[in-house]
């Protein structure tokens, strides 16, 4: 085949190609559309409830009043610690894989522990002070750690011996 120059064949299978891909890609969106407008008029008739499903519109709509609750700073703030933290951890996963890597001894002795902390669930490493709005008289259970121990019941035990 002479650089340039396409049969007749090939031409007719792009054609059929660019076709079927927009063909594809009208349906999609008719899909959508079909789906958003039924959405919409169910909401709008009471059909489903739009409290728990909202409607299109008033999604729509907080999403373009979004800006006006300081929402661009609160992304701003959030990606900055999200940046800051990402590269403090990888940085110091650097400098403690440097380290571990330089010294044999170092190595041999934070090995198991390593071993340990690599078996538990990521989750199990956070600290536990996520108390943020509870008050202290609360017994709630939080994240696979129960507080039953705080300063109101710990005084009172006995409601261990509530049933016995």
């Amino acid at each position: 085949m002479i650089k340039g120059i396409m049969s007749k064949e090939r031409k007719q299978y792009l054609k059929t190609k660019r076709k079927n891909k927009y063909l594809v890609l009208l349906t999609q969106i008719l899909i959508l559309v079909i789906f958003l407008g039924l959405w919409e008029y169910l909401a709008t008739k009471n059909i489903i409830d739009s409290f728990i499903t909202s409607k299109p519109s008033r999604i729509i709509a907080t999403l373009m009043n979004l800006g006006s609750n300081d929402l661009t700073k609160h992304i701003t703030v959030t990606v900055y610690e999200t940046l800051v933290g990402f590269l403090l951890g990888a940085l110091m996963g650097m400098v403690i894989a440097i380290m571990l890597w330089w010294s044999n001894f170092l190595a041999k002795v934070a090995d198991p522990y390593l071993v340990v902390l690599n078996s538990l669930p990521k989750v199990a490493l956070r600290t536990n002070h996520y108390y943020m709005g509870w008050f202290r008289y609360t017994c709630y259970y939080n994240y696979g750690d129960i507080n039953i121990f705080n300063s109101y019941n710990f005084g009172k035990l006995k409601w261990i011996f509530k049933n016995r």
